[in-house]
């Protein structure tokens, strides 16, 4: 069978469980004596064993079932969870991850991962563990059930009624000859003498497994016979480089313990062929009534007492260039529609009028719909952040609390893949420089443990996201000297300064406070680079801070960077579109109340001064001037808490654009952002406010 149309679905589900056994493991460390979460990581594991086993990545599947031999340990109460087996475990989480990396760039899987195992194994043993920590008793049928493979209900049900109808059920492990350069089909050989005398009903490996070689030297399996163990035993030895074979009668009581956790998630050539084509770069375009995270478990715990079961949701995953298409698409109907209104109204036709106006109503619930399918929660992009913050503050050593809300915001899927890097930064910079040492917040009176709020919420057409810590807060003077020995600033600007605009010193080209160099922090590479991402996003940070108490970043961010609703002017014959989120006020400014300030021209503005800045001059447009003007009008747009006054020629009002990227032959041109074709045909350039505002 080929292979490789499940590739996509084999990346997605690994990456899927692997996150989840991410989020589990960090939930159990949390509450180490809670067997139920050790059951939902056990789970997945078994099925993440399972895929890779049959798409053929051995390395992955071995290091899993490894973990898999662990956690068994840990869920039958053999072994108590400890803050080294926890670090064990976190490693072979990131081997995993690792491999399925290489995988997804076209690899094989590979990685040594020896040193991985070898720790394993020795928890496993009990060399790493105290004493107590491992069952004195050594029942065997407890033993047995450990190893025995997972049963689902129905192969459960086959073989208790089995045992009821008085036949005897049979858990068969043989162990092959490490010699054996055939033992697939030494294997056959073992189920072929089996169903002469009886009923196979699971293996482990799977048939398919063994039949391609797929396994180590060790297969176990349920069997239904009339034979008796020891006649069973010696026929099996009786084959050619057999080198042990364990036969153990099954009662009802062990049945139960071996299938009490029957696997829940199904493989994964169980998956609905709809699914086939989807790539690795995909996303899920979900109900809108969506399930809360928890209820994405697709397990029900089964150590609790309560018996909720999780809502499904109604997924399917679609290729996000389907979704580039269809926005594309989209974008050409919306041209089409404002050529449309133009044409009616200069025509003046009734029944033309009425139909394009409900044209126009339908395209704008059609213009919706397609912005939400490519919209993703931020939960995509913030679920990684607290394995992140547990690794980071445990090699600072010190206590974090990571503290996420508003999850299910949702955010453009172009968005959301560009500002992962942004927020990473800006929560080591928390955990580095914000939070203090465990002695510290000890001294100031505060816990031993610093906690940091991770908060994404929805204003208007933004969506914020605000990092902010309990830690020692950002002290005005101990910044500007930094900055003033390293020739940021001088000490008569440093003088005149707000507080807002010493604090976005941070986000100078290498400046930093950490005292000494490490992987962490102290190179000056991070916060310049978070600025410069947002601001490319057409977004914009800004930091509030309290010395002692605490420092909180905000990110503002689009909610799309597709469609937009603009302000379009006129400049002469141009045409040109101011994007409405950046626009504060419009107005009128008499040409006499135009001051010059240190060489430059100011108007005052609610009682402030802001910049006045002449497009004309600024595009240098031929056929208008705003110098021979009495009265000009102006757009007054905003960047952070930076205000500008742009002069234009007139307003023609505002409209939905689709903003079009000038191309990879033009060069990056100050203050444009894009282009939009408007309903005449003509084409608008977009005003990025970034760019005019320094």
């Amino acid at each position: 069978m080929d292979m490789n149309q499940y590739l996509s679905m084999f990346i997605d589900e690994s990456n899927d469980h692997l996150q989840s056994l991410n989020e589990k493991m960090l939930e159990l460390e949390q509450s180490p004596e809670d067997l139920s979460i050790v059951q939902v990581i056990f789970r997945s594991a078994h099925t993440l064993k399972g895929m890779a086993a049959t798409m053929g990545f051995e390395d992955l599947a071995s290091l899993t079932h490894k973990m898999e031999n662990v956690l068994d340990l840990v869920r039958n109460e053999k072994l108590q969870m400890k803050e080294s087996i926890f670090d064990v475990l976190f490693q072979s989480l990131d081997a995993l991850e690792s491999m399925v990396q290489d995988i997804m760039a076209g690899g094989e899987g590979k990685l040594d991962v020896s040193h991985i195992v070898s720790s394993l194994q020795a928890i496993e043993k009990g060399e790493e563990s105290s004493p107590s920590s491992i069952e004195e008793s050594n029942v065997s049928s407890t033993d047995t059930a450990s190893s025995m493979p997972l049963l689902d209900e129905f192969q459960s049900s086959v073989l208790l009624q089995s045992i009821h109808d008085g036949a005897g059920v049979m858990f068969i492990q043989v162990s092959i000859s490490r010699t054996s350069q055939l033992k697939s089909v030494r294997a056959y050989m073992v189920f072929d003498l089996l169903e002469r005398s009886g009923d196979i009903i699971k293996t482990e490996p799977s048939v398919q497994q063994i039949e391609q070689d797929q396994f180590e030297y060790e297969f176990s399996l349920y069997y239904i016979t009339q034979m008796q163990s020891e006649e069973l035993k010696k026929a099996i030895l009786n084959i050619s480089e057999i080198e042990e074979v364990n036969v153990t009668p099954l009662t009802e009581e062990m049945l139960g313990l071996g299938s009490k956790e029957a696997a829940a998630a199904t493989e994964v050539m169980e998956k609905s062929e709809a699914t086939q084509e989807t790539d690795t770069n995909s996303t899920m375009i979900e109900n809108t009534e969506a399930v809360p995270s928890d209820a994405k478990e697709k397990t029900v715990r089964a150590a609790s007492k309560t018996n909720t079961a999780a809502a499904a949701s109604k997924t399917i995953r679609v290729d996000i260039e389907r979704l580039d298409v269809l926005m594309n698409l989209f974008s050409e109907l919306l041209i089409d529609r404002s050529r449309l209104e133009q044409l009616s109204n200069e025509l003046e036709h009734t029944d033309l009028i009425e139909t394009v106006a409900h044209m126009s109503r339908v395209s704008s619930d059609l213009q919706n719909i397609v912005l939400k399918l490519r919209m993703v929660p931020v939960d995509t992009v913030f679920n990684r952040f607290p394995r992140m913050i547990r690794d980071l503050a445990k090699s600072l050593n010190k206590k974090v609390d990571l503290v996420i809300t508003g999850a299910d915001t949702e955010l453009d899927r172009t968005v959301i893949d560009e500002i992962g890097d942004p927020l990473v930064h800006l929560l080591r910079n928390a955990v580095d420089h914000g939070v203090e040492s465990i002695s510290t917040r000890v001294e100031s009176g505060k816990s031993e443990t610093g906690t940091i709020q991770l908060r994404a919420f929805h204003s208007g057409n933004h969506v914020f996201i605000e990092i902010e810590d309990d830690g020692a807060g950002i002290y005005r003077d101990k910044l500007l000297k930094i900055a003033i020995s390293r020739g940021v600033v001088t000490e008569a600007e440093s003088a005149e300064m707000t507080d807002q605009q010493v604090f976005q010193l941070l986000f100078a080209p290498g400046f930093s406070t950490a005292e000494t160099i490490s992987d962490i922090s102290g190179r000056g590479v991070g916060l310049d680079v978070v600025k410069a991402k947002i601001t490319s996003l057409g977004g914009n940070v800004t930091i509030h801070s309290v010395p002692g108490k605490g420092t909180s970043f905000s990110v503002q961010l689009p909610l799309t960077l597709s469609i937009i609703s603009a302000m379009l002017i006129k400049l002469g014959s141009e045409k040109y579109a101011i994007p409405l989120s950046s626009i504060v006020e419009t107005g009128i400014v008499k040409k006499e109340k135009i001051r010059i300030v240190h060489g430059t021209k100011m108007i005052s503005f609610r009682e402030a001064l802001v910049p006045f800045v002449s497009l004309s001059e600024f595009f240098n447009v031929e056929d208008y001037s705003d110098e021979v003007e009495d009265e000009i009008e102006i757009v007054v747009i905003r960047k952070g808490d930076q205000l500008a006054a742009l002069a234009i020629d007139d307003f023609i009002g505002q409209n939905e654009i689709v903003i079009k990227t000038l191309g990879k032959y033009l060069p990056n041109i100050q203050g444009i952002s894009g282009a939009t074709i408007l309903g005449d045909g003509q084409v608008a350039l977009i005003i990025d406010p970034n760019g005019l505002i320094k």
